[in-house]
């Protein structure tokens, strides 16, 4: 979060009130981070509420203020086309669930940011503050490639530093699969061995941190169900999650996880990339 110099806060015309912008007051409040103000709405007539947020944001101490209102083919396009011209590393937008019906026959456009966006994405949930409250780190230590340690360190970094911002507690988790007898490793034959090569896994974070045995949860089960059903245990006010990017056919019917449990949590949802994947979709939005 330290290494955020420019916010691009996604406003909705649709509603006035935008938690999005609560949450890019605090975050820029801490880190003096520029904030670049968009409106995405075909119709081009908001010039005069975004001055008056702008205005509203400098008479409270926001100095480096800027803003725009846009459309191109999507909302996801619009938003990602001005991150990449504005230099943008987060990007915060509140996200209100589609309808299940649509949600089925067309992809969701929050989920097609989430996985095409070149950086972090904060969708805003919630309208609870994150002082004093619960942070919840999603990681899946299974995949121990140099790519997966890389966003792991990210998703934990990020985690605690949002932990700290917010003066509140860091918790973290990791999904483990099922035993099965007919693996080759004995230690993923028992649920046991299973549990402790992955709190193993989990230990340099624990040491690094100083996460505390109970912040630490690792538990059986796929991630999509774990995740939401820790958060609402703690009361988690955000939870920091990262993302393989998966495009195309496999993309489309298995979705990431966190794509699939955003609209299961309660909470804020903080979606990071590794290095290789913003490289890439940096790339793409080029193109």
């Amino acid at each position: 979060m330290q290494a955020v110099r420019s916010i691009l806060v996604v406003l909705d015309p649709a509603h006035a009130h935008s938690r999005a912008l609560t949450r890019a007051k605090l975050i820029a409040g801490i880190t003096g981070a520029r904030l670049h103000l968009l409106m995405c709405d075909k119709r081009h007539d908001h010039s005069a509420l975004l001055s008056l947020l702008s205005s509203q944001l400098h008479d409270d101490g926001f100095d480096n203020v800027t803003h725009e209102e846009g459309w191109r083919d999507n909302l996801h396009d619009t938003i990602i086309h001005v991150q990449q011209a504005e230099g943008c590393e987060l990007v915060i937008k509140d996200h209100r669930p589609d309808n299940p019906l649509k949600k089925a026959l067309l992809t969701p456009s929050d989920w097609k940011l989430l996985r095409q966006c070149p950086c972090a994405v904060l969708m805003v949930k919630s309208e609870r503050p994150w002082t004093g409250g619960k942070i919840l780190a999603a990681v899946d230590v299974g995949n121990q490639d140099e790519d997966h340690r890389r966003l792991h360190a990210s998703i934990i970094d990020h985690g605690f530093e949002i932990a700290k911002l917010a003066k509140g507690e860091l918790h973290v988790i990791s999904a483990h699969p099922s035993p099965m007898l007919s693996a080759s490793d004995p230690a993923f034959q028992l649920s046991d061995t299973i549990e402790k090569r992955y709190r193993e896994a989990c230990s340099a974070f624990q040491a690094e941190y100083g996460i505390r045995e109970e912040c630490l949860h690792v538990a059986e089960g796929p991630a999509d169900v774990l995740i939401p059903h820790t958060e609402q245990k703690l009361d988690a006010v955000v939870t920091v999650m990262g993302t393989v990017c998966r495009t195309g056919i496999s993309g489309a019917l298995i979705g990431n996880t966190s794509e699939v449990v955003l609209d299961a949590l309660q909470g804020d949802v903080l979606v990071l990339k590794s290095e290789e994947a913003i490289a890439h979709l940096a790339e793409l939005a080029r193109g």
